[in-house]
């Protein structure tokens, strides 16, 4: 366990050599509460091949927004300097010129790299993990049945806000608030 400053808090082991990347995340987008990385087959795939998966979906709107984006590729010089920490400044970049909210789009592909999910919670960013993961096969598998596949975009958004925000219908509600 470290502090924002990358300080150890707790435990005796290193972190992760990705610290500064996930510091970055912790940072800039303040909600989140866990951050995970990983190099799951497909969803690695679209970033190996600098795809964002775009939401051709309704299982992928159920959970992320919009598309999930994927980073510019990193410089040379950055590779040779702090590549952890400018792998951090991709992510947030791409967030903010995108005008993309990292709670309703918390999944990233870093280019020529891999995913990196987060959440509220270290198991809602593993549960994020986890559906990328899937809706990275599903997209794997549509687009090489239909390249050029296409989904309604107010389909998208009803499959999303049904499920997300104030007026969410979708599921158990909790009675009385």
């Amino acid at each position: 366990v470290v502090d924002l400053d990358g300080n150890r808090v707790d435990g005796t082991l290193n972190p992760s050599s990705d610290l500064p990347t996930h510091l970055k995340i912790y940072r800039a987008f303040v909600s989140v509460g866990g951050v995970v990385h990983t190099h799951s087959t497909y969803a690695t795939a679209w970033a190996q091949a600098c795809r964002g998966i775009p939401n051709i979906g309704t299982t992928h709107a159920d959970h992320f927004h919009l598309s999930v984006p994927v980073t510019d590729e990193i410089s040379d010089e950055r590779i040779r300097s702090d590549y952890e920490a400018a792998t951090g400044e991709l992510i947030v970049g791409t967030f903010a010129e995108g005008g993309l909210d990292p709670e309703a789009n918390p999944a990233v592909l870093v280019a020529h790299h891999g995913p990196f999910t987060w959440g509220a919670t270290v198991a809602k960013a593993v549960e994020n993990a986890v559906v990328l993961e899937e809706v990275a096969r599903m997209a794997s598998v549509t687009v090489s049945l239909n390249a050029d596949i296409r989904t309604n975009p107010d389909l998208i958004e009803k499959h999303y806000s049904r499920k997300h925000g104030k007026n969410a219908y979708y599921g158990q509600m909790r009675v009385g608030g």
